[in-house]
């Protein structure tokens, strides 16, 4: 049965609602580097890959340790397996820094920027490949460790549908759609994150989603 036949259309509503937010749409330039954020995303690395042969940066940051969600799929960390993705798709090896530490977007960038200084690489903006609906967050952590780079976002052009096809597993992505639309609404109050408008129909969304039972990525408030 497909997949759209199998979740109600109030479901289907909600989820369109948060995933259009947590998309900045930003207009992709040349930046100096361009950073992968660790995930359980494969389109991650194979998307910095593509942007890389487009030469809209010359190097390369794959960052991520493990999370729960990630273990298994990449046993020796997602910035390690992201590397070799990168490579077999021809990214040259002088091309890439692997940042294995970080395990939150505050440390995936924060640890990239120094590991590009201990390089020596000037880094005046930067291009953030993460997961669709990560974007808004990390964009917002970003400009509050570092307000003074131009930082855009940017991820695998695709459908909601064709995204939740590739990675196969409706609940994973679900609630972690909903545990990033929640960070990009309380992060800024805890000083972790620059504040965004974050309209009703957003925050009506969350709520619903939340009421259905897509918890397991929230943090307590």
């Amino acid at each position: 049965m497909p997949l759209e036949a199998t979740v109600l259309d109030s479901i289907w509503s909600d989820i369109r609602v948060l995933w259009d937010f947590n998309q900045m749409h930003h207009q992709l330039r040349r930046c100096s580097v361009g950073i992968g954020l660790g995930s359980h995303d494969p389109n991650v690395p194979t998307y910095t890959a593509d942007l890389f042969h487009l030469d809209m940066f010359r190097t390369v940051v794959f960052t991520g340790a493990n999370a729960p969600t990630t273990i298994g799929r990449y046993p020796r960390g997602e910035a390690v397996h992201f590397r070799e993705i990168a490579l077999e798709r021809g990214v040259p090896e002088s091309a890439i820094l692997v940042e294995p530490r970080a395990t939150n977007t505050e440390q995936n960038i924060d640890y990239s920027l120094e590991l590009l200084a201990q390089h020596d690489i000037e880094v005046t903006s930067l291009m953030l490949i993460t997961r669709p609906y990560q974007q808004r967050r990390a964009y917002a952590t970003c400009r509050r460790l570092r307000p003074d780079l131009d930082v855009l976002c940017a991820s695998k052009p695709m459908s909601l549908l064709d995204y939740y096809r590739s990675i196969d597993d409706f609940n994973l992505v679900t609630n972690m759609l909903v545990g990033d639309t929640q960070r990009v609404i309380e992060y800024p109050q805890l000083g972790l994150a620059i504040p965004q408008d974050v309209p009703g129909d957003v925050k009506r969304a969350f709520q619903a989603l939340v009421r259905e039972g897509f918890t397991k990525r929230l943090i307590k408030t």
